[in-house]
């Protein structure tokens, strides 16, 4: 009888990551769901076993913590000796929304940059927010990918989904000499990646968006999930044994988007849970909307 696999999936108590580890479960797949508030994680694998789903584990993880991941690759390494799939959902959004305003205005569809100065009482955007989730969306997430590289290897089929966002396409970008450069794989490098983010930190800080191009609306949200994607890429390029990808989940009514949103959060755990299961010949180091191939630097706005 074939061993069945083994999958992370980070911030897996609510949401999209809560529906990822249901329909995985499905599957036939071991889940451990991770998050950072333990009695929160332990409710949610309780709502699963009272679903009928019961291969189902939770273990504590806060990916902004170096210890807590060491934590958790220690025990998928007792327990499991490999891993054979990682799903990065684990993000944070780096605004402040005032919801009744931004439910009135259409939600994140409002959220384009022509819009930027009529946002100013529906969302806000303070610097240490912007800081914490380019430390999370890409930091972090980039720290517990690379903690899990060794035991992805022992896989005989092993799968890093991403979960990004279609703000991380290069479409949001006004600095033509940056995208090209962030589309680059061949010449691209990590340090430069993180050279880019800490120049958008220095413009941030100092008002200077606008004047070097930068995205005006969700800005680190968006060069957050832009640096995830070339990550991605260049993680795919290297180790090219696992198939490593991304995906937009789609506009999805969750607490992270005050639940505004197309769909539910069970539609957009789709993406990344096909993504997952993908055959050993499948993509790797593309972006995928929803479930489909996409673009990682053009945007059809008529299909967020």
């Amino acid at each position: 009888m074939e061993e069945k696999r083994c999958a992370v999936i980070t911030g897996g108590n609510k949401g999209i990551g809560f529906e990822i580890c249901r329909q995985l479960a499905l599957e036939g797949v071991k889940i451990i769901l991770t998050a950072r508030n333990e009695s929160r994680g332990l409710k949610a694998v309780e709502k699963l076993n009272a679903s009928g789903i019961s291969d189902v584990i939770f273990h504590q993880l806060d990916i902004n913590d170096p210890t807590s991941i060491a934590c958790l690759v220690e025990f998928i390494e007792t327990r499991f000796r490999k891993l054979d799939i990682l799903i990065n959902n684990a993000a944070e959004i780096g605004i402040v929304v005032h919801e009744n305003e931004f439910r009135a205005g259409g939600g994140f569809i409002q959220m384009i940059d022509e819009n930027v100065h009529l946002l100013t009482n529906v969302v806000e955007e303070p610097y240490e927010l912007g800081e914490q989730c380019l430390n999370t969306n890409y930091y972090a997430t980039k720290r517990i990918t690379e903690a899990f590289i060794p035991l992805l290897q022992l896989s005989k089929s092993p799968r890093i989904v991403n979960v990004t966002s279609i703000y991380g396409n290069l479409h949001w970008f006004h600095n033509e000499k940056l995208k090209k450069e962030l589309e680059d794989i061949e010449n691209l490098t990590e340090g430069r990646i993180d050279e880019i983010i800490q120049w958008f930190l220095r413009d941030f800080k100092a008002a200077k968006l606008r004047e070097n191009g930068w995205p005006l609306t969700s800005s680190a949200y968006k060069v957050s999930k832009a640096a995830l994607n070339a990550y991605t890429r260049l993680m795919a390029k290297k180790f090219q044994n696992i198939r490593i990808n991304c995906v937009h989940p789609g506009y999805c009514a969750t607490d992270m988007t005050s639940d505004t949103g197309f769909l539910t959060a069970e539609e957009g755990a789709k993406g990344p849970v096909m993504v997952a299961l993908l055959p050993d010949d499948g993509p790797s180091g593309v972006f995928f909307n929803k479930t489909q191939i996409g673009s990682f630097s053009s945007v059809d706005l008529n299909k967020l």
